[in-house]
């Protein structure tokens, strides 16, 4: 299913590639630094993910391509057999070789880790273009868990992305020597694009006038597919946010809703007077609670990295992660779903124990969106 604009058979523009609402939000300062400079360039959205209430939040306008037809909410996508994705994947790589071929821009983007990522790299690969003028560009290159099944698909999307990319825009020191130590070309550093969307989304929040929750909270983020799908590392998780003494607020996913009423869990939280439920709301408004909060407990990527931006503990809920940077800040906690060290990190960053240094964020500064604008023109 193709929407668009009519097609301009130029080598002037950029392509951008997205499929869900983290791709977005990570794009999300690129897209309006060049809509600021009126620098033309193609939005193609896979379907992946419902994207429309986020482009309305950050004013990106809407996608010039619509690729298939968008679940009604994110979550509906995972809940699909994996024989279904495996059928959207293959049909979107088929869709997006054809326009690109169609476009013939000069640069076509593609951010982090996710099944839109490795399509459109698959997609735009010299192996299905022998005759390919465009550069293939993979934001948010060289994460690496050491593990191809933690976190799962992720870590294979972003390595196939990697290994289709012509540039490979690397966000820390490690993420570069990584894709050094796989001797691949075309690296540069430039640092985390969070950076630029969680400052941006920061002030749009303030500006919003949100209301502080009262007093001091921990926020709660669990949805990693392969925590879900597991009802023993889902009851571990349970028990460990049993730990938690202060006040917490969880926005939670449908899915992580769906899994916790499956194996029975919904009740043991529900009897947590502490622990609030509440529902998802917007970026903006989710990192104004990141802002605020007292630490984080979570199984997500990107929050660990909007933890650093804000100097906020994280506790993370995972057996491996890919943001190994955050683990020599002092403030950033790999559990191993460890019930014993969780809830000593937890006991400690309650008791004050853990304290937030002066580090350098190794995602880089304010600014990492220009210096993208800046290499591509």
């Amino acid at each position: 299913m193709l929407k668009s604009h009519e097609i301009v058979n130029s080598h002037s523009g950029i392509a951008i590639v997205i499929g869900t609402k983290a791709e977005l939000i990570k794009c999300m300062p690129l897209m309006l630094r060049l809509q600021a400079q009126k620098k033309d360039y193609w939005f193609i959205h896979t379907g992946q993910h419902p994207l429309g209430k986020a482009c309305e939040e950050f004013g990106i306008k809407k996608p010039d391509f619509i690729l298939s037809k968008e679940p009604k909410i994110s979550t509906k996508f995972w809940s699909k057999v994996s024989k279904a994705a495996l059928i959207w994947f293959l049909k979107i790589i088929s869709r997006i070789k054809r326009l690109v071929n169609k476009l013939q821009p000069k640069y076509i983007i593609y951010h982090g880790d996710t099944m839109s990522t490795a399509a459109a790299a698959i997609a735009s690969s010299k192996i299905l273009n022998p005759r390919k003028r465009w550069k293939n560009v993979h934001l948010e290159a060289g994460l690496r868990s050491g593990s191809l099944f933690e976190p799962f698909p992720e870590e294979i999307s972003r390595q196939i992305s990697d290994k289709f990319s012509d540039i490979l825009l690397a966000v820390s020191d490690l993420s570069e020597k990584n894709l050094k130590k796989e001797k691949k070309k075309g690296i540069v550093k430039v640092g985390n694009t969070i950076v630029d969307a969680s400052y941006i989304s920061y002030q749009k929040a303030k500006k919003q006038r949100l209301k502080k929750p009262l007093g001091k909270y921990a926020l709660i983020n669990i949805h990693r597919h392969e925590n879900l799908k597991n009802k023993k590392r889902m009851k571990k998780i349970i028990d460990i946010l049993g730990n938690i003494k202060t006040k917490a607020i969880w926005p939670l996913h449908d899915n992580t809703a769906h899994y916790l009423k499956k194996y029975g869990l919904l009740k043991e939280i529900e009897k947590m007077e502490n622990i609030e439920i509440v529902p998802l709301m917007n970026y903006s408004h989710f990192i104004f609670l990141i802002a605020n909060c007292f630490y984080l407990v979570t199984d997500g990527g990107s929050i660990q990295e909007e933890s650093l931006v804000f100097k906020k503990p994280c506790v993370i809920l995972r057996k491996k992660t890919e943001r190994q940077e955050g683990l020599s800040t002092g403030i950033n906690f790999l559990t191993k779903l460890n019930l014993g060290y969780a809830r000593k990190v937890i006991e400690d960053i309650e008791e004050n124990k853990v304290r937030a240094k002066n580090f350098k964020n190794p995602y880089g500064e304010k600014g990492v969106s220009r210096k993208i604008v800046e290499l591509l023109k």
